[in-house]
């Protein structure tokens, strides 16, 4: 079972990479958020600067009220998705060995390969010290969004009051 606080080394192997293909799916219409220290390696493999890599490579975007990069995505006219700047049909993933955490979790063809996507989430994108993060969060769990063991609102945000008064907008920041 994967739990909000599942060790990443068992996150990693849960994570291992299958042979059917369809990880590569999401490289054609997506790529991954970067977490702390992708930045880095991924320059560091390309043999670029960080502030290169963002330029040439990355795109910001937000997730629960957090700036995140992830891979440029290069789109079609009109589209919102495209392939990772990073992704070829023929050679694959150009960046793999140091590929985005979330891109090394994201294993849609496991049983359980949601729980891995919810364990980054919460691990790394969502800010249980930012309000409107885990507004938010809750949003997206009012919607339908599945949440794994130790990733509910009441985990995240101990404090009963606290949370009563985050969701009802009473704290702000």
């Amino acid at each position: 079972m994967i739990t909000k606080n599942t060790p990443l080394k068992d996150v990693l192997k849960l994570a291992a990479p299958c042979q059917c293909n369809s990880c590569n799916h999401g490289c054609k219409y997506g790529s991954g958020s970067l977490a702390e220290g992708d930045s880095k390696k991924i320059a560091e493999f390309l043999k670029i600067s960080e502030d290169d890599l963002k330029k040439d490579f990355l795109e910001e975007t937000g997730l629960f009220n957090k700036k995140v990069f992830r891979p440029r995505l290069l789109r079609e006219k009109g589209k919102i998705h495209g392939r990772c700047v990073f992704y070829s049909d023929k050679k694959g993933c150009a960046i793999h060995e140091v590929k985005p955490l979330e891109c090394k979790t994201s294993i849609q063809c496991k049983d359980y390969g949601e729980e891995l996507s919810i364990w980054f989430m919460v691990n790394n994108i969502i800010d249980a010290e930012d309000p409107e993060s885990i507004r938010q969060y809750a949003q997206y769990i009012k919607t339908g969004g599945k949440v794994i063991p130790g990733a509910e609102l009441e985990n995240l945000v101990p404090d009963k009051d606290r949370l009563r008064k985050i969701l009802s907008y009473e704290i702000l920041k």
